[in-house]
């Protein structure tokens, strides 16, 4: 079995483009959710520096997470991410050590 893994990302968008960027991120959650192998994705804005977008990302295995990075709206995302943002994305990528078993999701 393949374990889950997990990415929390951090965005720091340009100001003049921020709330762009916001909507942009906001219409990937739900196709995100759907796909398979998509365990957990949340977006969030960090509470004390509005503006600062955080998404936290878990999926069942890194074939699940590829998959999804290679779709067309992922691709076209990361090739133009620099247009939005003020420095990379800070990504962290971490192993899942406390899965979630199938049924605890129902």
């Amino acid at each position: 079995m393949t374990q889950p893994l997990t990415l929390v990302g951090t965005a720091h968008p340009k100001p003049e483009r921020a709330a762009e960027l916001k909507q942009l991120l906001l219409s990937f959650v739900e196709p995100t959710r759907q796909e398979p192998g998509c365990l957990e994705y949340h977006f969030h804005e960090d509470r004390d520096e509005p503006g600062v977008f955080i998404f936290y990302e878990a999926w069942r295995s890194q074939v699940d997470l590829d998959a999804h990075l290679a779709l067309p709206h992922m691709q076209a995302f990361w090739e133009q991410r620099m247009d939005y943002l003020k420095s990379d994305l800070d990504i962290t990528f971490l192993t899942m050590h406390s899965p979630y078993e199938p049924a605890a999701r129902a």
